[in-house]
């Protein structure tokens, strides 16, 4: 019986043993990992449950970045429209390049007020055929000295020169290089100094004064009586002197009439327009000088029209107004 029982209590110890042996393996296999015992309890939570309130902060977060950068330049823009007092703010809010190109674009606002302004004031004017009597006579006699002005030049005379081809070229005429320069023939010589006038002369006719001003440069240098034609009858606008003649023929209709006849109305000398017909002349009625009496010409005294044939050229601009 005691062997039996001996016999028992082997045999349970050989299988307690093993069970015993296991657990201990286990123990200390889990502890050799490092896991700590808490985090076998229900009440932890795992890395993976940590993970969706992780990407939910960092969301929140961007969202307030977000709503950050897009609300501050929409205030500031509405405040630059709205608020001129928030000046400051802005500055401050903004680069200094910003901020400099919104204190440009304020000034550029300004401009075109200044520019309305300056608009105003009138543009210089030409020259008015009443222009005073004493201003005109002092540029005349500047004009016919040798006095240089800012309308002529000082010319050393070169070989080959005539006083034709410095009168074609310098668009003047040698009757008037030779009054300026006092010259009593057609003879030049080389290194000789000459004044040449080198402004364009213009002619305004004006009808309703019955007068011709001579102008150089746009300055009025003479004023003239002249007669006009009858009934208003002279053409007006803008015409080119084309042709020029000394005691000229006058082929009248149905008669020939020559110079120096008490019948030719043309006087000594014709200036004729690019308008046929037209012209300005001398007269053989030195009393109508002055009124509307001619055909549709301009008429004035033989030593007038003497005078301004020899200073405007061919090409020279004729005005004709009412």
């Amino acid at each position: 019986m005691k062997k039996n029982s001996l016999s028992i209590v082997l045999i349970l110890a050989v299988f307690l043993m093993p069970a015993k042996i296991f657990a201990t393996e286990t123990d200390v296999k889990n502890a050799t990992n490092g896991i700590p015992a808490p985090l076998k309890t229900s009440s932890q939570t795992s890395p993976a449950a940590e993970l969706p309130k992780t990407n939910q902060d960092t969301s929140k977060k961007n969202d307030l970045v977000a709503s950050e950068v897009k609300t501050v330049p929409v205030a500031t823009v509405s405040n630059v429209e709205k608020d001129e007092s928030t000046a400051s703010k802005i500055k401050a809010e903004t680069s200094p390049a910003k901020a400099s190109n919104e204190i440009l674009a304020k000034t550029t606002i300004e401009v075109p007020a200044k520019t309305e302004k300056l608009a105003e004031v009138p543009a210089k004017k030409e020259v008015s055929s009443t222009l005073n009597t004493t201003e005109m006579q002092r540029r005349w006699k500047a004009l016919v000295s040798k006095e240089i002005t800012p309308d002529s030049i000082v010319y050393t005379v070169q070989a080959g020169d005539t006083l034709y081809v410095l009168a074609k070229k310098n668009h003047t005429t040698v009757d008037f290089i030779k009054k300026i320069n006092d010259l009593k023939s057609d003879n030049i010589y080389v290194k000789m100094k000459l004044k040449i006038h080198t402004a364009p002369f213009l002619i305004r006719i004006d009808k309703s004064k019955n007068t011709l001003v001579l102008y150089s440069n746009n300055e009025a240098v003479k004023k003239y009586s002249v007669a006009t034609g009858k009934k208003n009858c002279t053409p007006t606008g803008e015409f080119k002197i084309t042709d020029k003649l000394v005691h000229p023929t006058w082929f009248k209709t149905g008669a020939i009439l020559p110079p120096g006849s008490p019948e030719n109305a043309l006087g000594t000398r014709w200036l004729g327009f690019d308008k046929p017909a037209y012209g300005i002349h001398g007269t053989i009625e030195p009393k109508s000088i002055g009124t509307q009496a001619s055909e549709g010409c301009i008429r004035m005294l033989n030593e007038d029209v003497e005078e301004l044939y020899s200073i405007v050229p061919v090409g020279t601009k004729v005005i004709i107004q009412d």
